[in-house]
């Protein structure tokens, strides 16, 4: 019979495995740098928050034994001397990067109407959710191809699969995350790289709730198709889904978008609305 020990290292998913979290001082990003770190993973928390990222490396390594599990390191995505110096500080302290999650983004401003749209307030956007990651996935790709292993994963959202949802320029970007995505996985193969991202429905973090002008509560009340689980979605479910792209239980996946919505992108509100009708 295994030990509790034994059966704890087996649970551990990430065991032994270096991972860059970029954007990981809040939201998506702390959530899931905390789960990788509970499942084993030496964490790097990249971001321009320096006191909420040193904080929760702080909190993290005060639950721990080892004090080199948690680190920060200030890192502007829209810069490629930070974006570089981030990977070039993670491998130089851990000696190798398997896990690249490109998740920092921004909303921009909430403005639908295209017309009303700044060329300045479309490139803020873009710069950070696009090009941001781009860089990410550039530097990530230059340390893992020597070492011909790594999965890279990036942030995108139901917004990059539909429109309607969100402003020109934040749709825009997301879309272009995907696009990129699939891109880079179908180079990247050929050196055992997977490149994968997650698509969330709107998530209760600082930065939704700020866009929308949402409080927790309000962003649980939004619409959501899938009935009778939870109230809504939250961070952690799409740190969940970033965990199995990262661990060897999606050895073979790359080139996908894996959607986190509930059904929401998958609904046709005409039928919705022809549904209730029918049963009333």
């Amino acid at each position: 019979m295994a030990s509790v020990s034994t059966v704890t290292s087996a649970l551990r998913r990430l065991e032994g495995k270096v991972a860059l979290i970029t954007g990981g001082a809040s939201g998506i990003g702390e959530a899931t740098a905390r789960l990788f770190w509970k499942h084993g993973a030496k964490v790097v928390i990249a971001d321009i928050q320096q006191n909420l990222g040193q904080s929760i490396c702080k909190d993290l390594e005060s639950s721990s034994s080892s004090l080199s599990n948690a680190s920060f390191v200030h890192c502007d995505v829209t810069k490629e001397k930070d974006v570089e110096n981030a990977v070039n500080t993670t491998v130089s302290k851990h000696g190798k990067l398997d896990i690249m999650f490109n998740n920092a983004g921004i909303a921009g401003v909430n403005k639908t109407n295209i017309v009303e749209n700044t060329l300045s307030e479309f490139q803020e956007v873009i710069n950070v959710n696009l090009v941001g990651l781009f860089l990410g996935t550039k530097h990530a790709a230059r340390v893992m191809i020597p070492a011909r292993s790594g999965s890279i994963i990036n942030t995108a959202s139901v917004c990059g699969i539909i429109g309607g949802s969100a402003s020109h320029a934040y749709t825009s970007s997301k879309h272009g995350v995907i696009g990129l995505m699939k891109n880079s996985a179908v180079e990247l193969g050929a050196y055992g790289i997977r490149v994968n991202s997650v698509s969330p429905y709107l998530v209760a973090t600082p930065l939704a709730k700020n866009f929308f002008k949402l409080d927790d509560e309000g962003c649980l009340q939004v619409y959501s198709n899938l009935k009778g689980k939870k109230a809504g979605l939250v961070p952690q479910d799409v740190a969940e889904a970033a965990l199995y792209l990262a661990s060897d239980e999606s050895n073979y996946v790359s080139g996908h978008n894996l959607v986190v919505d509930g059904g929401f992108s998958a609904v046709n509100p005409g039928f919705c609305v022809l549904g209730q009708s029918l049963s009333n």
